[in-house]
């Protein structure tokens, strides 16, 4: 590197967004993450040994700290270290970077140790090519990755890699960096005359949602956005902060991990009767952007397999909901999504529609039996076959009920449905215990 290219470094260094500058340099100075490197941890002793036998993926939430401990695995080694990211990178720069890694192995002795930014955007076709160098030992792969490797990274690389999950960081793990970022004359803002009220600081540490570039790119903004008053110095108040983080980091792709999760929680605190729990993962999944039609197709569902007979309603207040919302869309379509979850969250539950699926399991297990002759179709068949003789209208009978044969003889006796003691369905409980108590003294 001659003098030029030294001092363009050191001018990218400086003008380098705050969130790089104060990227941690050791370990002693990464936060949060303490059951994965935290002091005597497996993968902290493998580092600060340049121990680091066996290929890793680290994955978690934005701003926990991925690729910073990448970096920090570059510092501590003596191996040649590469980095490419899999969002701009493709087969041929792959191939670089291999061919790169044979002749430092070769000319140096020396593996080589490559970070793969977004591993889980590469094709399974890209994944693959690095099979062969990681099986023989050229490349030791440092995989990051938002998203869970067992669904989005080849099952061939996961066998190969430890799995490392690292964790949103809490208020705790951000006021740390904050403070830092703060105080560092060299790379943060020590060398600067700004004071921040503590409700900015806690705003701030609030609305980052456990992301430390978050927190970071809303502490220069606000630094750098605010004029000096008169004595010159940066005051930092609670509107400042608002200005510079007006809305949370909500950590959610819609087709990724966070998307299921987040539905999974949703419909497990409506069918367990907690309405409270069910209106916030509502609003965090229409804050991110979550498709409102899906929303309502999962409620359609648990109307029928969570409440059915016990709220007979429910079923209709969610098609309902479906209906307004076509009518009206967004943001007014908030309302029906609403009223249809609250009423479902609030509404006795039963779970009895799944009995069709122990009838469906009887036929799969015995067969389909045959229809008795008494309650097949006479309009065809009555003349020559005796279809349908024999069958009693219950409508000729009082009460509208006659006791009956409905069910093939081979399956006579067996009762799919047991309503439960919920809402309506109690009524329909004691009413068939009526009936089948009759069927059964006949």
């Amino acid at each position: 590197m001659d003098l030029f290219d030294h001092a363009m470094q050191e001018s990218l260094q400086r003008e380098a967004p705050l969130a790089a500058r104060m990227r941690p340099r050791t370990l002693d100075e990464f936060v949060g993450q303490n059951d994965i490197i935290g002091e005597g941890r497996l993968l902290r002793r493998a580092i600060e040994a340049d121990r680091l036998f066996s290929s890793i993926i680290l994955c978690g939430p934005p701003g926990s700290g991925k690729t910073t401990l990448a970096q920090l695995i570059a510092n501590y080694s003596q191996s040649h270290f590469s980095t490419i990211s899999a969002v701009m990178a493709g087969k041929s720069e792959l191939k670089e970077v291999i061919d790169e890694a044979r002749e430092h192995r070769r000319l140096y002795r020396k593996r080589t140790i490559l970070f793969v930014d977004e591993v889980h955007r590469w094709n399974r076709a890209q994944q693959d090519a690095l099979l062969p160098n990681i099986e023989n030992g050229l490349i030791i792969l440092i995989g990051a990755t938002t998203q869970n490797p067992y669904f989005d990274v080849i099952p061939a690389l996961v066998s190969r890699s430890r799995i490392f999950m690292l964790k949103s960081l809490s208020e705790e793990d951000l006021g740390k960096l904050f403070d830092r970022a703060l105080s560092d004359p060299q790379r943060g803002y020590g060398g600067k005359p700004v004071q921040i009220s503590p409700e900015a600081r806690s705003h701030l540490l609030r609305m980052s949602n456990g992301d430390a570039r978050s927190l970071l790119n809303a502490l220069e903004l606000a630094v750098e956005s605010t004029k000096p008053d008169a004595q010159g110095v940066i005051q930092i108040d609670l509107q400042a902060a608002q200005d510079s983080i007006q809305q949370r980091a909500i950590h959610y792709d819609k087709n990724m991990d966070e998307h299921y999760d987040t539905i999974s929680a949703f419909i497990k605190s409506v069918r367990g009767s907690d309405p409270d729990a069910a209106l916030y993962w509502l609003a965090k999944m229409l804050n991110a952007g979550e498709d409102p039609r899906f929303i309502l197709r999962r409620l359609l569902i648990l109307a029928g397999e969570d409440i059915g007979l016990a709220d007979p309603q429910a079923l209709q207040v969610a098609a309902s909901a479906a209906y307004a919302f076509e009518y009206v869309g967004m943001p007014e379509g908030i309302y029906p999504i609403t009223e249809a979850t609250l009423y479902l969250a609030t509404a006795p539950k039963s779970n009895s529609a799944g009995a069709y699926f122990e009838a469906a399991k009887l036929i799969q297990q015995e067969g389909a039996k045959s229809v008795p002759v008494h309650l097949m179709d006479a309009n065809r068949d009555a003349k020559g076959f005796g279809h349908g003789k024999g069958y009693q209208y219950p409508h000729s009978f009082p009460g509208h009920y006659v006791e009956q044969q409905y069910l093939p003889d081979e399956v006579l006796g067996r009762h799919f449905y047991q309503p439960s003691e919920e809402g309506r369905e109690a009524e329909i409980k004691a009413r068939m215990q009526k009936l089948r108590s009759c069927s059964q003294n006949r």
